[in-house]
């Protein structure tokens, strides 16, 4: 058996999300089912970098299968694509990688990019790739209300009810926002993140950015260690996992860099 890196793309909004479910199809179970179709119909059970949820996309995902000898990275990556269709899901690369390599376990970062398009009309193009606030957003309070977050702390305020983490503590690398035309954009990264982490921070910042919260109140709020303190949670249609970081990285140089959007 020989154990494949996928670099894969998707949009969510058809999705129940990455992981497995009863109630609905999930990224995982296609790709699955298309890798079982080069595995003799036995099942090919995957691991992913990041389990995205309901709704949210990725450019950069990455998982890792077990599959018999004798494919080549060309024809594995077309073979999963072609047995994935329709669905919005494609593996944009496939290598193969060391046998004690974990999709997950290897990983030392991710990054994630929230989009929120804040003009009158809403989204016709971006339409589920974006939050439609319909009114102008000050980008630059919100970038600075953005730094309290950066370090090593307790994320409680930010983590989902449901979030399965044993510790709150996380450290966040990056929070940056920034501004494309009538798109703002936040770029996150850290080694991990809690459940809804960079969702619950976006709906935090878009208060600041729409004038109801000063800057300060972002620290406070992750002070309070209390969920409540916090903003809402963004939606997911806006976040886009972009790029996973490895010390060995299976894709090679050019593909360690450049993802992060």
């Amino acid at each position: 058996m020989a154990r494949w890196a996928l670099l894969i793309e998707y949009d969510g909004s058809p999705f129940v999300g990455w992981q497995r479910q009863a109630n609905g199809l999930s990224v995982q179970q296609i790709l699955e089912e298309a890798a079982a179709r080069l595995n003799r119909g036995i099942p090919a059970a995957s691991i992913v970098a990041g389990r995205t949820d309901a709704g949210v996309h990725a450019s950069g995902q990455v998982a890792q299968l077990d599959l018999p000898d004798g494919l080549t990275a060309d024809k594995l990556r077309d073979a999963l694509n072609y047995h994935m269709k329709p669905y919005p899901i494609v593996v944009v690369r496939a290598a193969e990688a060391s046998p004690d390599w974990n999709a997950r376990f290897s990983a030392t970062g991710r990054s994630y990019c929230y989009r929120l398009l804040d003009r009158r009309a809403r989204p016709a193009l971006e339409q589920g790739r974006v939050w439609h606030v319909p009114h102008r957003l000050d980008e630059i309070a919100m970038h600075g209300a953005a730094q309290a977050l950066l370090g090593r702390h307790d994320f409680t305020s930010f983590r989902a009810a449901s979030c399965q983490a044993n510790s709150p503590l996380r450290t966040l690398d990056r929070l940056d926002v920034t501004r494309s035309g009538d798109v703002v954009e936040v770029f996150a990264e850290a080694r991990s993140f809690l459940h809804h982490q960079v969702r619950n921070m976006v709906g935090t910042l878009k208060l600041v950015g729409e004038g109801h919260w000063p800057v300060a109140r972002v620290a406070a709020a992750l002070a309070a260690c209390d969920r409540a303190a916090a903003g809402p949670t963004a939606p997911p249609d806006g976040l886009c996992l972009t790029q996973v970081r490895y010390p060995d990285d299976p894709f090679g140089p050019p593909f360690q860099a450049g993802l992060g959007g």
